[in-house]
């Protein structure tokens, strides 16, 4: 939810700082006061267009930066999986990945490299009079995009520059599929839709081979047969090359060893050797000397350390052995000459014998893309189909739990308008299936959805953003709100209602602020409003002032200040937009209106 909204320099307002209510929170203020500007500075933190002409006059920039607090459960779910943006013409990925709302948000700011912060995300934005702006993700610049990105989730501004939104098919079908709960269903689809797709990908680029990726097939064949005709193992080039230099030291090697070993143990060279005593007899003989003495103490130490070292001379003695005879021939040394240049060949775009056999590996998977004879593109057109049956049973699935909600929903939002002052007024969730007879499916179905709406009685049936003014449509978005939140449950995200109240008054105004406070029980609710009936539902009232220029100072100006208005003060302020006055008997009635708005 947004925790608090602090602006600089925007417009008429200097300097403000909102704290709106967990529940629903209303902004009031007389015509011309400034509320807009909060709608404004929503706006700027959300990546929306940088004006400098609503920098302040006299000021060099303008600031605003809102503070959301974040459910432990979105915060966790950052931890849950890497996500990407991209998306369709929506514009997300994530409701693929099964995340939405602040969740969303919190893996977007991952992939941006930002992270909550005791709970928390910072957006912020800064606009200089010059017209650069900078956009702020926790405390790192990022492009505006990734603010608009990430504030989509968390915000829904349902005002007059802002319900186009929803007349794309996308985001009504965004909405039906969230009222639906089909996640399911629609992660079965996807899944059967990107398998299609790799196919008809790999088929493509079958049927569109020319003679470069004849000529790519031929050359990947001839390696890979090469290779498997060297049959080379990783590692043997190494293994050549230290027996070959073994081979061509031979003798060195020979009379190296032959005199260690004489010297050490000459029985192992010449069992008749008599002449001179090696390192382990005089070692032996020195042991027997020191054995023989009767004095116990460091002589007996000694000779246990002795018998030690003789024992390790004859670890080594024996590993010397081993070594005598095993150097080779000459025609071994042109043998393993032959197989080093052999595997030298299959090196020189390779850096090791390893790396060889994966590209073996690899182009073997390639060449199966580049054989495009017409047995391998019948195989691969068979499997396209049972890819596409498969697809189409589950998009089949998925249009049955969207008819069954789109009707309930379409019902439910009806009931809805009529306590909304909208009677006659009517919504129609229509789903069809495409129609492209050769293709039908698209990457979320088969179905194409349309909100109708119909706002009187007798009016044409005509697609949502088409038939309605402003007022109307912010009520039809608190409408289908409100049914969405009564099915799905409560959302971690702020809706913000401006212009909802446009053409209402009376009991229908009552009943407005009743759905609005309705709604609040469930997520965070910010209206702007002129209705002290609306108003008085709130949780929390922000008032929009306006004073005038100070004699003291006029390069000011207008100045707007925000306040939050309490007690008695609250009632003053619903005297006045009841009556225009603050008289005893309106102050009775704001009072009254104060005490029964209660859910």
């Amino acid at each position: 939810m947004l925790e608090e909204l602090d602006i600089r320099n925007l417009g008429p307002i200097r300097e403000a700082a909102i704290a709106p209510a967990a529940g629903m929170t209303a902004i009031t203020g007389e015509t011309g006061a400034g509320k807009s500007m909060l709608l404004s500075a929503i706006r700027l933190v959300s990546g929306g267009a940088a004006e400098s002409s609503r920098v302040s006059a006299g000021a060099d920039e303008a600031w605003a930066q809102a503070i959301f607090a974040l459910s432990d459960d979105a915060v966790v779910s950052e931890h849950s999986g890497d996500t990407n943006d991209a998306g369709d013409d929506a514009g997300s990925d994530d409701s693929d990945s099964g995340l939405t709302g602040a969740a969303a948000a919190v893996a977007k700011a991952h992939d941006a490299g930002v992270d909550p912060e005791d709970g928390e995300l910072f957006l912020s934005r800064t606009v200089r009079a010059s017209g650069r702006s900078r956009a702020v993700l926790g405390g790192k610049s990022v492009p505006r995009s990734v603010l608009g990105a990430i504030a989509g989730e968390l915000v829904i501004i349902h005002g007059q520059t802002d319900q186009l939104k929803i007349a794309a098919a996308a985001r009504q079908r965004e909405f039906l599929d969230r009222v639906a709960g089909d996640e399911a269903e629609l992660a079965a689809y996807r899944k059967a839709w990107d398998a299609l797709a790799a196919m008809d990908e790999r088929l493509e680029r079958l049927r569109s081979q020319e003679s470069s990726a004849r000529q790519q097939a031929d050359y990947l064949r001839e390696s890979i047969d090469r290779i498997n005709r060297t049959d080379p193992q990783p590692g043997e080039d190494e293994e050549l090359k230290a027996r070959r230099e073994r081979i061509e030291n031979a003798a060195d090697i020979a009379q190296g060893v032959g005199s260690a070993l004489g010297a050490l143990d000459a029985s192992q060279v010449d069992v008749d050797a008599a002449d001179g005593a090696s390192a382990v007899e005089l070692i032996n003989h020195a042991v027997t000397s020191l054995r023989a003495i009767r004095v116990g103490g460091t002589f007996a130490e000694q000779a246990d350390r002795l018998e030690s070292i003789n024992a390790d001379l004859g670890d080594v003695v024996f590993a010397l052995s081993q070594e005598l005879g095993d150097e080779g021939s000459v025609e071994d040394l042109d043998q393993i000459n032959g197989r080093i240049h052999e595997l030298g060949d299959l090196t020189r775009r390779c850096p090791t014998l390893a790396d060889v056999l994966a590209w073996r590996d690899k182009a073997a998977f390639d060449l199966e893309d580049l054989d495009a004879s017409p047995e391998k593109v019948a195989e691969l057109e068979s499997e396209r189909q049972t890819l596409y049956d498969a697809a189409l049973a589950a998009a089949d699935v998925l249009s049955a739990a969207r008819v069954a909600a789109a009707a309930d929903l379409g019902a439910r939002v009806t009931e809805e308008l009529g306590s909304l002052a909208m009677l006659g007024a009517s919504l129609e969730v229509r789903v069809t299936p495409r129609d492209k007879a050769d293709d039908p499916l698209g990457p979320y179905g088969r179905d194409d959805i349309a909100f109708l709406f119909t706002p009187f009685e007798g009016s044409p049936q005509l697609p949502m953003g088409k038939s309605a003014s402003g007022g109307e449509l912010s009520r039809l978005m608190l409408a289908l709100e409100l049914v969405a939140a009564d099915t799905r449950g409560g959302a971690d995200q702020t809706f913000i209602f401006d212009e909802v109240d446009a053409g209402v008054g009376g009991k229908a105004a009552v009943e407005l602020g009743k759905r609005l406070a309705r709604l609040a029980r469930s997520a965070q609710v910010i209206v702007v409003t002129h209705l002290a009936q609306v108003a008085s539902w709130a949780d929390a009232q922000f008032v929009v002032t306006k004073e005038p220029p100070d004699a003291d100072d006029d390069d000011l100006g207008v100045v707007t200040t925000i306040a939050e208005v309490n007690g008695e003060t609250r009632v003053h302020e619903i005297a006045r937009m009841l009556s225009g006055s603050e008289s005893e008997a309106s102050l009775d009635h704001a009072r009254e209106l104060l005490k029964e708005s209660v859910l």
